[in-house]
């Protein structure tokens, strides 16, 4: 098996391949450092490559695998990480030129255990400052480019991580989502993206949006998101919030399928605008869960768009950890993040006790849709992707509605559903459409089930983008 083949497999293959002694972990590590330095330079995917630690570390897994030692559910597999999550030894910048130099000395739980599992780290991929915004670029390492069309914006903040495993670059990222950071990226890039239930993943050390804040995948395959999920799921003494009891099998129950689910598609929640090309293409692939047995509807909802509320506890958090760099440091930060930390430092306790109400009442808006549906359906996001360079994230000084072309990722932020990404399509011009399956409270098995079952019925891991298409041949 050539270096283009191996780099075309999943996670899940890949391991059988190993555990079947039809490929060592270091010819497979060698093959994805190949393939992100030839393609790297031009998308920017990693700001960061470990090419000695990761080949290190496959050699010591080639003589676990040649002994005939137990070896993890990962192992062998390269994984990129995102640099906004600690990696023990390892530069993590949260792409900011504040911590250039920064090296974190112990592992986050979910990297930790992803290395007992066997994975090999092969680099940090690149993330906008502290991910503050829902497109890829820094003062420090630069944009992330769209494989599917390199003048068009990746997505954010894990556009690097998505970037990476949409061109062969390794068959996972793990990215962070305070907003839909994993699901924004993996529609843009024609991925799976995975938010579990909130502390299904356990986080750690703390940040100022930890409320917020889900640690997972990105990945080419459901079955790949369901095996990362299992490893790096569970309780963890240093998180507070991680959610404990026994973790599901993930990757064998995903294949129990949907029949006689109630399914519901809402195209709005009641007050997003969707670009008309992106409503019928995922009105359509919610449709063809019919196929699986489940029970299909459109359904009317009357929510009111919580952004303001999630403002609060998204760049208000983020105001208050950097207010006190600003007048000495403020000159370093990415300009749309100095004026998001002035505004988010000047808001009162009065408002953070409303948007505290206000999430509340929005979560007695949104569960008990779940009494009725077994799955909530809808675009993962409002637009397909668009120029480089257009910073739309940015709140401040936007039309009356910011963040309107993400209107259905962070309300279930504030809420902690789960919610997976999936791809459902493409445009006339050839980019990827996601659709955003989200479940009841630790419901991540019912919205792994419907991803895995739309997969079977317009299979998409065999897409790629044009120009890494043609390697792979």
């Amino acid at each position: 098996m050539n270096a283009s083949e191996l780099c075309a497999l999943s996670a899940t293959e890949l391991v059988a391949l190993i555990r079947e002694k039809h490929v060592l972990p270091s010819e497979i590590t060698r093959a994805v450092l190949d393939r992100i330095q030839a393609v790297n330079p031009q998308l920017n995917a990693y700001c960061t490559i470990e090419s000695e630690t990761a080949m290190a570390a496959a050699d010591r897994l080639d003589e676990a695998v040649q002994r005939g030692d137990a070896l993890g559910p990962l192992c062998g597999v390269p994984i990129s990480i995102k640099d906004i999550l600690y990696v023990r030894d390892s530069r993590t910048t949260f792409g900011s030129r504040l911590f250039a130099d920064h090296v974190t000395r112990e592992d986050a739980p979910a990297i930790d255990r992803l290395r007992k599992a066997g994975a090999i780290f092969v680099g940090r991929t690149n993330t906008p400052e502290f991910g503050f915004k829902g497109v890829t670029d820094n003062r420090l390492f630069g944009a992330t480019r769209n494989p599917w069309n390199p003048a068009l914006t990746s997505g954010g903040s894990s556009g690097g991580a998505a970037v990476a495993v949409a061109t062969g670059m390794g068959p996972v990222g793990i990215g962070t989502d305070g907003g839909g950071s994993i699901r924004i990226p993996a529609s843009f890039c024609g991925l799976v993206g995975l938010k579990a239930s909130f502390g299904r993943i356990p986080n750690y050390p703390a940040t100022a949006v930890d409320s917020l804040r889900h640690t997972g995948p990105l990945t080419r395959t459901v079955a790949d998101a369901a095996l990362v999920l299992e490893v790096m799921a569970g309780a963890d003494e240093r998180d507070p919030s991680s959610l404990g009891g026994a973790v599901s099998n993930y990757p064998r129950l995903i294949e129990q399928g949907i029949d006689g689910w109630r399914v519901g598609f809402s195209a709005d929640l009641g007050f997003a605008d969707v670009d008309p090309e992106v409503r019928r293409i995922c009105s359509a692939a919610c449709q063809s869960l019919s196929a699986a047995g489940a029970r299909v509807a459109d359904v009317e909802l009357d929510w009111r768009d919580p952004y303001d509320c999630w403002n609060v506890f998204f760049y208000g958090g983020i105001g208050g950890l950097l207010a006190r760099r600003l007048e000495s440091e403020g000159d370093l930060l990415d300009p749309g993040l100095r004026t998001i930390v002035m505004a988010g430092s000047k808001l009162r306790a009065e408002q953070l006790v409303d948007a505290q109400f206000q999430r509340n009442g929005f979560w007695h808006q949104v569960h008990p849709c779940f009494r009725e549906l077994r799955l909530l359906v809808t675009p993962t996001l409002a637009v397909p992707p668009f120029p480089l360079g257009q910073d739309d994230a940015d709140p401040i000084g936007q039309a009356s509605r910011p963040l309107g072309w993400t209107p259905f990722t962070y309300p279930f932020n504030l809420t902690g559903h789960p919610a997976v990404s999936v791809p459902c399509g493409f445009t006339q011009s050839g980019l990827p459409v996601g659709l955003q399956i989200v479940g009841a409270r630790f419901d991540d098995l019912g919205v792994l089930c419907a991803a895995r079952a739309l997969e079977q019925i317009q299979p998409w891991a065999d897409r790629w983008p044009p120009d890494i298409a043609a390697t792979q041949q």
